[in-house]
């Protein structure tokens, strides 16, 4: 489908009355023909109905740089979509939606989108019909209708790649058929011991079966040879029991006569020890009456000693009565003389009572002091425990930040370590030092600013942020965030004028404009407490001063709310809404989101009333202080009332002794006479004890005699009874002695009568036996096996044989049959596999070989095509006085996956090289890299037309510039891609170039349909217009 050469670009809507439009216009294109300047692949045409925001638009691109400018939300990035979609690119590009059906215009069943691209037999038109109704598309190619893959080739050729793709060949099954060999091999190794142990164990069992055969033979024959000699000893035996039994009769005649014998022997000795036991206790009997004698006895002499004693310290005391009553009389003489000591101890009795007031004083200060102490302490634990509460909230807080984010979490702990190191305040993360004054209030807070700024620093001085930046974001290479209050300067604090007072100002215009009639109560800023510098950011970044929040009655006046024309964001109950008001026809879009529960700031720590009750803390521990200041100096004032108290009663002490010794002395004088006098009468008479104790020592003894007496004549009893029944047992044990002679011999004899019962147990013994050997070895007496000749012929010996073939054939455990039938297969398996691995290994050999030819003839150039973008991309980086660098980048060269380009840039001529990653560079500076890197691609990438929607947002006015300049050097060359540069704004005085395609984006509700709009008469009129002004001027 070719076009006119001279079809002008320009580009109309007809919008909607309640959606937005857009205008697309532009100037002439150039050349004599699209085929003159179009690449192959290049955008000619895109028409867009019921597409997001346009009823109906369509665009001509021009063939080098096209620079779509509009401001936000006119319609810029719909082109995008567009150009996406249009080509069967997938939704998740671009970010906005998953469904397709979402692209189409609100209200309406299908939106339309048409791209022509340009090719040299005939330009391709390719039309996308999507439906809302379950995101169905119709796809026409050429005005004929396909299917999405007929589409996706038809793009592919052209070489246009919406979503760059990656894909890449693994090598991993030719080494998996070596890896299983070798793995049967080592398998059936470890089998070939356990088939060498199978044949080993089954020659151990052959053997214990020829032992078990042979057994029960050896014990036949064993058994038949003892018979024989039995038989022969039974007829022996026979001969000699008949002369055995007349041989015994005498000796069992004497047996009996013995026993007659020993029965009255041992009666009398049972008498005889009766009567032993008889005289033994009376025995008993008298010695225990001695020893009571002896004891009363010893009884009697110690009451003599006592008294003895007691009589001499009766001298004693009445030696020292009389001594101590001289004493007293010499003491009573020198008493005499002394003056009258009254007066002294009326004085001191005055000075007594002084010292105890005086003390009842100090301790009613004292009390005073330690209730007010008590009550301080009290007061200062309640303190504590409110101040260990905050912070364990702020703990929890923490807690959390950590959970969410562990390096922001570690940059705290580094600032609190270094915080002397800064010279302005900084402030920990906004999660941290934000108090919200209600929990219920947090979810709004925490929904209108968002985590990324809430985990961010703040700093009062820029080179204290750039310092803090250096040491945990370069140093630590930890990803956080910071603020310094040069980026959030806003014009109230550039005007001095304090935020508070602006905010106080809204609140009154606030509360009685609004509350009567839409239920809005508070704004967000009177909803939470933070830092000055904090705070300042917020009111400057997301304008919490003038956003206000309402209630259901908010929700329910919904429609007349937003008419109200100084809302912009406000908040109601569960819900978050956006007014916007177009510029162009005055009209309102409003969005709406669910306000999600609050996950960080619902812990709310009042940092005003944490600094006063530390104050508080403070106070009270300067009083206690002070207490025990006051406590100190009335306890040394106490212990000097307390001396002189001490001196003063032993002043009194003195003086009492004194007065009343004189008469204490006569007192004692007379109590120690009369003392001396009842001594002196009770005196013990020694002499008579002593008669009267010998007299009862004597009739005792008279006592003890008797007793003797009788003890004697029943020991010789005792002993007379001993020895006759030493005689009985003498003559029993020689009569027992001859019995058990005469026995033994008895049971000599009888024990020759059992041979014949053994022979009879051998005969019996024997046909078990042979029935047995029969039965084991299948053949006759007297035919043995051959293989029983190299084997023992004693029992004992197969015994012993048999057990130590049996414990080597028990060493060898979990072993069969399957094991010799799996090494067999397994033999047969492995050679199969040796002749299958050559075959596989001389395949693998020619594809390496393959692979490193193939290697050989993309990597090289790879490296040529990257040098040559480095050698671009380092040129327009040395133009703007910083230096990049681009290379191909992998660990290993066999890692074909691992295969990347990296880009390393430097802004800074006091840093190094650093790679290009989302964390090291400001955002400025990565879309600065990524622009030159795009612009390095333009001549060397041969692809039909690139895309770039707003790079220039984060880049200063200096690089912007730059970038801007090199962007159009180098696309509006002749035969390189199609670019179109979409951006919201551009600054003045910029280098334009005739190869370029401005194309302005516009909205409004009365702008003028595609097949209405005349540029010749806008431009005409535009002419008349400036003549016109510049007439009126020269008046």
């Amino acid at each position: 489908m070719t076009e006119p050469s001279k079809r002008q670009r320009l580009s109309h809507v007809n919008s909607s009355t309640s959606a937005l439009g857009g205008v697309l216009s532009g100037g002439q294109r150039h050349g004599s023909g699209e085929g003159d300047v179009f690449v192959e692949g290049a955008i000619v045409r895109i028409t867009m109905k019921n597409f997001l925001t346009y009823d109906y638009s369509v665009v001509y691109p021009g063939p080098n740089l096209n620079m779509i400018v509009g401001a936000n939300g006119t319609g810029k990035s719909s082109i995008v979509c567009a150009i996406c979609l249009g080509l069967a690119g997938k939704t998740a590009i671009l970010g906005r939606g998953d469904k397709v059906g979402l692209y189409v215009k609100r209200g309406c069943p299908k939106g339309f989108i048409e791209i022509e691209l340009y090719k040299k037999s005939g330009n391709v038109v390719i039309n996308r019909e999507i439906h809302v109704e379950n995101n169905q598309t119709l796809w026409m190619l050429n005005g004929r209708h396909c299917n999405q893959k007929t589409v996706e080739e038809e793009v592919k050729a052209l070489r246009i790649q919406v979503s760059n793709l990656c894909q890449f060949l693994p090598q991993s099954a030719v080494k998996e058929k070596a890896s299983f060999l070798e793995k049967a091999k080592q398998r059936n190794e470890r089998n070939k011991h356990d088939v060498n142990r199978y044949y080993e164990k089954k020659r151990h069992m052959d053997v214990i079966e020829l032992l078990e055969k042979k057994k029960p033979w050896v014990e036949y024959e064993t058994t038949l040879k003892e018979h024989a000699s039995v038989k022969k000893e039974r007829e022996d035996a026979k001969n000699q029991l008949i002369a055995l039994k007349q041989a015994q009769a005498p000796m069992l005649n004497k047996i009996q006569e013995i026993d007659n014998r020993l029965k009255p022997t041992e009666a009398q000795i049972k008498a005889k020890t009766v009567a032993i036991k008889e005289a033994s206790l009376k025995c008993k009997q008298k010695q225990d009456q001695l020893d009571r004698k002896h004891k009363e006895i010893d009884d009697i002499k110690q009451t003599l000693r006592l008294k003895q004693m007691e009589e001499e310290d009766h001298q004693k005391r009445i030696s020292n009565t009389r001594r101590t009553i001289e004493d007293l009389k010499a003491e009573l003489a020198k008493v005499g003389d002394q003056p009258d000591v009254t007066p002294r101890i009326n004085v001191v009795n005055i000075e007594l009572r002084r010292i105890q007031e005086e003390r009842a004083k100090i301790e009613g200060d004292k009390g005073d002091l330690r209730r007010e102490k008590d009550n301080l302490f009290a007061e200062s634990k309640m303190l504590e425990r409110k101040l260990n509460d905050m912070n364990n909230m702020m703990n929890a807080k923490e807690e959390k930040l950590r959970g969410r984010h562990r390096d922001t979490y570690t940059a705290l702990q580094w600032l609190r370590k270094n915080r002397h190191l800064f010279e302005g305040n900084v402030h920990e993360p906004m999660m941290l030092v934000i108090n919200v004054k209600d929990h219920r209030f947090a979810k709004y807070v925490e929904n209108h600013i968002s985590f990324h700024d809430l985990r961010a620093f703040v700093f009062q001085r820029k080179d204290d942020m750039e310092k803090f930046m250096t040491e945990v974001r370069d140093k630590m290479n930890l990803k956080v965030n910071s603020i310094s209050k040069i980026h959030f300067a806003s014009t109230v604090m550039n005007s001095k004028i304090d935020i508070k007072c602006i905010h106080l100002c809204n609140c009154l215009l606030f509360l009685y404009a609004l509350p009567s009639r839409f239920g809005f109560f508070t704004y967000l800023r009177e909803m939470f407490d933070a830092p000055d510098e904090v705070m300042s950011y917020l009111c400057h970044q997301y304008k919490v001063h003038d956003v206000p929040v309402g209630k259901e009655q908010t929700k329910a006046m919904i429609k007349t709310v937003i008419e109200e024309p100084y809302l912009r964001v406000f908040y109601t109950t569960d819900e978050r809404y956006t007014v916007k008001r177009s510029f162009y026809s005055n009209k309102i879009s409003t969005s709406n989101s669910a306000v999600h529960a609050s996950q960080y700031l619902t812990i709310t720590v009042d940092a005003e009333e944490k600094g006063q009750q530390e104050q508080k803390m403070k106070a009270c521990a300067v009083q206690l202080q002070q207490i025990d200041e006051q406590m100190k100096a009335l306890q040394k004032e106490a212990a000097v009332l307390d001396r002189r108290d001490n001196e003063l009663l032993a002043e009194k002490k003195h003086l009492c002794e004194l007065k009343g010794k004189k008469r204490q002395l006569e007192q004692k004088i007379s109590t120690k006479q009369d003392s001396l006098r009842q001594m002196e009468q009770s005196a013990i008479d020694l002499t008579k004890i002593e008669e009267d104790t010998n007299v009862k020592i004597a009739a005792v003894n008279s006592q003890k005699v008797a007793i003797v007496s009788a003890l004697m004549a029943q020991m010789k009893l005792r002993t007379k009874l001993t020895m006759e029944k030493v005689y009985l047992a003498l003559e029993t044990v020689a009569l027992t002695a001859e019995r058990a002679k005469l026995e033994n011999d008895c049971r000599e004899g009888a024990s020759e009568l059992k041979i014949v019962d053994r022979r009879n147990q051998l005969k019996e013994q024997c046909t078990n036996l042979m029935k047995t050997a029969k039965l084991k070895c299948s053949i006759q007496a007297g035919e043995p096996l051959p293989a029983f000749s190299k084997l023992p012929d004693t029992l004992d010996e197969i015994e012993a044989m048999l057990n130590e073939e049996r414990s080597r054939a028990e060493c060898f455990t979990s072993l069969s049959e399957t094991v010799v039938d799996e090494y067999n297969r397994r033999e047969q398996e492995i050679k199969h596999l040796e002749k299958e691995l050559e075959a596989k290994t001389n395949a693998l050999n020619t594809y390496r070989q393959n692979i490193t030819e193939a290697k050989e003839r993309w990597l090289n150039p790879l490296k040529q095509l990257v040098e040559q973008i480095n050698d671009k991309f380092s040129d327009f980086f040395r133009s703007m006085q910083c230096a990049g660098e681009v290379d191909l980048h992998s660990e290993n060269e066999d890692e074909y996956d691992k295969y990347g380009i990296r880009i390393r840039v430097k802004f800074h001529s006091s840093t190094q090289l650093h790679e290009l990653t989302a964390y090291h560079q400001s955002g400025g500076e990565r879309s600065v890299s990524t622009m030159l890197y795009l612009m390095a691609l333009q001549e060397l990438n041969r692809c039909p037309f690139r895309v770039v929607d707003e790079i220039n947002q984060g880049m200063d006015p200096i690089n912007e510039r730059r970038v801007f300049d090199i962007v159009v050097r180098t696309a509006c060359k002749q035969t390189v891609s199609q670019y179109f540069f979409i951006t919201p704004k551009l600054l003045q005085n910029l280098q334009y170039a005739e190869e370029m395609t401005i194309l302005c984006v516009h909205n409004g509700a009365y702008m003028l349909p595609p097949n209405q709009w005349d540029e010749k008469a806008f431009i005409k009129r535009y002419t008349k217009r400036k003549s016109r002004q510049g007439s009126g001027g020269q008046k």
